[in-house]
């Protein structure tokens, strides 16, 4: 027991210090197997995935995922799920950026909240920091992925500089060392929200899937509730 919260308290420094950790084989083959059938019918690029029975029993709480977050954040609890393989018929790159954006039910106008647009039949919105603060950015790989397949970049420790402009994020990534977030299939990659990251189109166009899945500990203020 005593080194098991030794390895708990070392990751959770380790996250605070660098804005990331790796939660290697923390997928079960169970659970892998949930996974694929939940995306196998994501068209899209990057698509929101919609409650389904093999998604909502491969993030329940007694599965292998939430075992794994649960090291980090024993309150959090999956808000978003975005599907993204990069393939030959959908393979891109994006620049530098935070991804600061949440999904709420209703919007509603609330002090701190802001940027509003409706993407996909969903209302988004940028939240105060505070609230960022207290989500998880979480990537669970499907398949392996390095840099042949357009594996996603960080800027390791940038999350502790707050909220950066667009237009400076390039120049703001460059003070920092760079990951190439190399991964095997079953590996968790979990991420300050504030974090900076980019990804270069893939040379090999094998496919390379990957769940993005939104946690938060926080409660909105109401009537905002997420979504």
């Amino acid at each position: 027991m005593r080194k098991k919260m030794a390895a708990q308290q070392t990751l959770k420094k380790d996250f605070e210090t660098y804005g990331r950790v790796w939660l290697r084989d923390a997928v079960s083959q169970a659970d892998l197997a949930l996974f694929d059938t939940a995306t196998a019918v994501t068209a899209k690029a990057g698509q929101r995935m919609n409650s389904s029975p093999a998604l909502d029993i491969a993030l329940s709480e007694n599965s292998s995922t939430m075992a794994a977050i649960r090291q980090l954040d024993p309150n959090a609890v999956p808000v978003r799920t975005v599907s993204f393989n990069k393939s030959d018929k959908a393979n891109w790159g994006v620049a530098w950026h935070q991804d600061r954006v949440i999904s709420v039910r209703e919007k509603t106008e609330s002090d701190g909240f802001r940027n509003w647009t409706r993407k996909s039949g969903f209302w988004h919105c940028e939240p105060p920091a505070f609230i960022l603060d207290q989500m998880l950015f979480v990537r669970i790989h499907l398949d392996d992925s390095d840099e042949t397949n357009g594996a996603m970049e960080i800027a390791v420790g940038s999350h502790a500089g707050g909220i950066i402009p667009s237009a400076q994020a390039e120049t703001a990534a460059a003070r920092y060392p760079t990951e190439v977030c190399k991964a095997n299939r079953g590996n968790i990659l979990v991420l300050k929200m504030l974090t900076l990251h980019a990804s270069k189109p893939a040379k090999d166009q094998s496919g390379r899937r990957v769940l993005r899945v939104d946690f938060s500990s926080a409660q909105l203020p109401a009537p905002l509730r997420w979504n």
